[in-house]
């Protein structure tokens, strides 16, 4: 049995993805969360907690990681410093994650309240080159991308399609495998039942 591993976005906790998890469960599917904590953790020291998570769960057989935001990049880092050794998923979703400089968090940098309360991840997300730094991943990824934002001259994505937090541009690279645009909002992207219903769909080809 394929089991599900879920890392939550940046500011959420694992809560966020239960309507998802909920749904996966009612397949048969065993999931579970990874939790962390930027305002008191490195980034460093996550991706470190992170990859043994998931060595652990690769010890036990097949399985699929979902991140969302922050947590995809989380994840795709994790997997970057891991022994080739460890087995890889069998499938990698990123819902609404960055892979390349978030201009909401480079705009954000400017106020200590957010440097105060993201801290390294923060600086992580706003850092071209530690951004660029995180290889591609080397398993089967789909990017599931929220298309709901508000476009405008006051809108910081201008033009662009947007989830309210990533542009398009921010979320898509040519090393991914398939990208899924719904009409989110970013924040819902891990409970929104289209979201479900598509990993569902998904999982099904993998058994």
């Amino acid at each position: 049995m394929i089991q599900v591993l879920f890392v939550h976005g940046m500011g959420r906790s694992p809560l966020s993805a239960w309507p998802l998890l909920r749904q996966l469960r009612k397949q048969g599917i065993k999931t579970s969360t990874f939790s962390y904590f930027v305002s008191s953790q490195s980034s460093e020291l996550i991706q470190f907690r992170l990859a043994k998570r998931i060595r652990d769960i690769a010890n036990q057989g097949e399985y699929v990681l979902i991140g969302h935001s922050l947590g995809g990049v989380l994840i795709r880092s994790a997997l970057a410093n891991m022994d080739d050794k460890v087995r890889l998923p069998e499938r990698l979703f990123l819902l609404g994650s960055p892979v390349r400089t978030s201009r909401l968090a480079m705009f954000f940098q400017r106020y200590w309240l957010f440097r105060l309360l993201t801290k390294d991840c923060g600086k992580l997300l706003a850092t071209s080159e530690r951004m660029q730094a995180i290889p591609a991943s080397y398993c089967p990824t789909t990017a599931v991308v929220g298309v709901k934002g508000i476009n405008g001259k006051n809108s910081p994505f201008k033009s662009e399609l947007n989830d309210a937090v990533v542009s398009l541009s921010e979320v898509s690279a040519d090393w991914m495998t398939e990208q899924i645009q719904l009409p989110v909002m970013h924040s819902f992207l891990p409970s929104s039942r289209q979201v479900s219903n598509l990993i569902i769909k998904k999982l099904g080809l993998l058994s």
